[in-house]
């Protein structure tokens, strides 16, 4: 597995198992425990995906050393604001049944309510629960505005991407780079909208590899960290095996130039 060193020189394991929809109880134990049979050691969860339990649980069983995994959830909309954002914060460590999570982040930009959610995550990595914090679904605007705000500088954030929506994100991904900040990739396969797309295929046939391994190729060559999300043990294998082939110059370019704005779920492009 790489990694990628966050603006606090921690690792960061550069594809992570998505588990947004995934069913609480065995279908996300079962999907973790596997993830973590085939090499996976990221995991991302939510408070409001309601299966951090689960999360936790399949941690506990899988034998690993809790420094071994890397763990990520967020606080949801409802808990915005300094003192409930700490409360959020104790029952997901609580529903997690661990010490410390690795990153926190803000699941979205609440207006108002956002510059004192941070601070209070501020407070959570000075408490040490919290490794590292960042943010989800910010664009540039959100970023500048935490920028010119906190001392701390987010370290990831996560929206979503892929090459269909790509180039109209691009003055995000540039605002984070520029400020040494981890942009992760959820919905990095479309949620299976693209996977018959005769470019993938292609490029797939010249590496034999599949569609959805070429998509989450294309964000590691992006440096993002993709967070590929199934509760199919296969798939859940083959989106991790993307590490003995590499996309040639010409190939990201025609990935590249897929870009249609295409947005699978929420767009906080709107968002003030």
């Amino acid at each position: 597995m790489q990694t990628l060193t966050t603006n606090t020189r921690r690792k960061i394991p550069q594809i992570g198992l998505g588990v947004y929809q995934s069913a609480p109880g065995a279908a996300t134990r079962d999907a973790v425990l596997a993830a973590i049979e085939a090499g996976y050691r990221h995991i991302d969860t939510a408070s409001i995906y309601r299966n951090e339990t689960d999360v936790g649980d399949a941690i506990a069983a899988s034998g690993l050393d809790r420094s071994d995994v890397f763990i990520t959830t967020k606080l949801w909309n409802d808990d915005h604001g300094y003192d409930k954002t700490l409360a959020a914060f104790d029952r997901s460590l609580e529903q997690l049944s661990l010490d410390y999570v690795d990153l926190y982040l803000i699941h979205w930009p609440v207006p108002v309510l956002r510059l004192d959610t941070w601070r209070a995550l501020e407070r959570l990595t000075m408490d040490g629960r919290v490794r590292d914090i960042g943010v989800s679904n910010y664009m540039a605007r959100h970023i500048d505005e935490i920028l010119n705000y906190a001392p701390v500088v987010p370290a990831v954030n996560q929206i979503e991407l892929s090459p269909y929506l790509y180039r109209t994100r691009l003055d995000t991904v540039e605002r984070c780079r520029e400020n040494g900040i981890i942009v992760e990739a959820y919905s990095p396969l479309t949620k299976g909208r693209k996977l018959d797309d005769p470019v993938l295929t292609d490029i797939g046939r010249r590496h034999s590899k599949t569609p959805a391994q070429v998509l989450i190729r294309w964000a590691i060559q992006h440096d993002f960290v993709p967070l590929p999300k199934s509760v199919n043990r296969a798939r859940i294998i083959e989106n991790i095996d993307v590490f003995d082939f590499v996309l040639s110059d010409e190939e990201m370019g025609r990935l590249d130039g897929l870009d249609e704005g295409l947005v699978t779920g929420w767009d906080p492009a709107g968002v003030a």
